[in-house]
């Protein structure tokens, strides 16, 4: 193949135009899918922190049943302290042994209670946790299925235009290569800043196609001639002359 040096201003404007003729194709193919990806991303976010939240409440209520299981221990240790306490009752010699005695008894007898009402308490919370979970569990599902949904929807439609734009990037990779690369860097800046995606525009009825902005007509003369790039005044894209852009639409058949 030629050299980059080799190749002439119209030869590159003519592989700009063909690469927007593409690149507008896949746009079209693309849009086809419309908020379906970003619908997808957004459902996997959500999925996600359902998930999150979900391991967060299955560690708090295990840890509740740990604090549950520590204070029955608490009540098995305080009603065996009151058994030893009651026991030693039997044997005291005098009123003070019997006061500290009974002072532990009830001591303990609290400490039973606290912890019952603590069991209870934590309970109550677990209770409703777990039908909290429950419901978190049911929007997990039903967003998953929303999700497989959307997938199944994205998937199809990808698959009936995966192949035609495959095709098309390599078509354009072969226009790349004969469009300089300073060219093309400049047209794919300027696609990305305007809202139709139009980097190269034709003339129509003395204006620019793109932005419509009038043309001067010598402007328009030398844009004709092809001898070099010219770009809008206004909107900074690339100008070509209709007859140009019908000879690639012709050659190019897309």
């Amino acid at each position: 193949m030629a050299g980059a040096t080799d190749i002439s201003i119209e030869q590159k404007l003519k592989a700009l135009y063909k690469l927007q003729l593409i690149d507008s194709k896949i746009d079209n193919l693309r849009s086809v899918r419309g908020e379906l990806p970003m619908e997808v991303s957004d459902l996997e976010d959500e999925i996600a922190g359902y998930e999150t939240r979900l391991q967060n409440m299955q560690a708090e209520i295990k840890k509740m049943d740990e604090a549950i299981n520590q204070n029955k221990t608490r009540i098995m240790d305080a009603k065996a302290l009151v058994k030893k306490y009651e026991k030693q009752l039997e044997n005291v010699k005098n009123n003070r042994e019997y006061e500290a005695l009974s002072k532990e008894i009830e001591i303990q007898g609290l400490e039973q209670l606290a912890a019952e009402k603590r069991i209870k308490n934590a309970q109550f919370d677990i209770d409703q946790k777990k039908q909290a979970l429950e419901n978190l569990k049911l929007e997990l599902e039903g967003r998953k299925t929303d999700l497989a949904t959307k997938k199944g929807e994205l998937d199809n439609i990808v698959n009936e235009t995966e192949k035609e734009e495959n095709q098309l990037l390599a078509v354009r990779s072969e226009a790349v290569k004969v469009a300089d690369e300073r060219l093309v860097g400049s047209y794919e800046r300027i696609r990305r800043g305007v809202k139709n995606g139009i980097g190269v525009a034709t003339i129509q009825r003395e204006s620019c196609s793109g932005c419509f902005g009038g043309i001067p007509p010598q402007r328009q003369s030398d844009i004709k001639q092809r001898k070099k790039i010219i770009v809008c005044e206004n909107c900074g894209r690339v100008l070509i002359d209709s007859g140009l852009a019908e000879e690639v639409s012709a050659e190019s058949h897309i």
